[in-house]
Order: structure tokens, then sequence, then C-alpha cells
């Protein structure tokens, strides 16, 4: 029997590779608004970090979402994703 292939992503903070399933992705809309998705469905493009708040915090410190979406994040955003993300456990 084949076996199903179990897809992988990078986290943004620590830059190794989970099982997507693992992984917090945040999402930047059609409009420009970034959240966190933690369905994994919503539209738009994504990016993924570990649901280890210190992850999050190594991420915001490398500008590593500034690259991801191709913008500047304001520090509020930041702030908004790990207040979401304390709320979320």
């Amino acid at each position: 029997m084949k076996q199903k292939r179990v897809p992988l992503r990078m986290c943004t903070g620590c830059m190794q590779m989970f099982d997507k399933r693992e992984l917090v992705r945040v999402v930047k809309s059609s409009e420009g608004d970034i959240s966190l998705d933690l369905t994994g469905k919503k539209a738009g493009r994504g990016a993924y970090v570990c649901k280890n708040p210190e992850c999050l915090k190594a991420a915001r410190k490398k500008k590593a979402f500034d690259r991801a979406f191709s913008q500047k994040i304001d520090e509020s955003v930041y702030d908004k994703l790990e207040e979401e993300m304390k709320n979320a456990e």
C-alpha cells in the first residue's frame, strides 16, 4: 500500500522543517491584513511559525515575515499575533 506524503513546512523563527499540522500559519489577505490562521484554510499568502512563542520572537527579530510578505510589518501586528497565539493555547 502506498504511504501518503506528509507536507513539510519551515518555521520562520527557528528555520526547522516540521509537519505542516504542527505549525501555525500566518496569512496576509488580499486586503493586506495579517493574522493567524489556526485552521490553515484562509485565503492569502502564508508563512509558518512554531507554536512556541520564542519562535515568533525570533521571526520578529529577523524580520522574517517582512520578507515573506514583501512589506514592512508594523510592531502592533506582531503584538497582535503574540496575543492571538497566547489565546489559542
